[in-house]
């Protein structure tokens, strides 16, 4: 399995997480990778850290998404968009292991065009380029 598939695992736990507020990282997890064969010991790693971490520094997280989409407040974006972008930002400026921003924007995108809406890869890329553009990931 590869990375995407991580981040696939991973955006469907933190949707559990931000649906239902008396789960826990590795309920969520487990939830999630019940549903699929085969799962290697690095992807479920990959996808662990990247939950463990978007939540570690959500609120962190969510401050630059509400600087940056002043049109939408956080709590009024759709769940799967809030999270995608979560998880970029994460792994764009927190994760050991930063991504350029380039490659966090275009698989947050794809993660978007996914599990999304028609809109949501427009508005992720929008969202995530807002703070490229404005140097907010130093």
């Amino acid at each position: 399995m590869s990375r995407r598939k991580a981040r696939e695992m991973a955006i469907q736990a933190l949707f559990q997480l931000d649906f239902n507020s008396g789960a826990n990282s590795d309920d969520a997890l487990n939830s999630v990778f019940s549903e699929y064969e085969d799962i290697n010991e690095n992807t479920r790693l990959y996808a662990k850290s990247l939950v463990e971490g978007t939540c570690k520094n959500l609120a962190a997280i969510d401050e630059y998404i509400s600087q940056l989409s002043r049109e939408w407040k956080i709590d009024r974006m759709a769940g799967v968009d809030r999270n995608i972008a979560r998880m970029a930002i994460y792994e764009m400026k927190y994760s050991d292991e930063r991504l350029q921003p380039g490659v966090a924007i275009n698989e947050a995108v794809e993660l978007a065009k996914t599990f999304g809406t028609e809109d949501s890869g427009r508005f992720i890329n929008g969202v995530l380029g807002s703070i490229v553009k404005n140097r907010e990931l130093s």
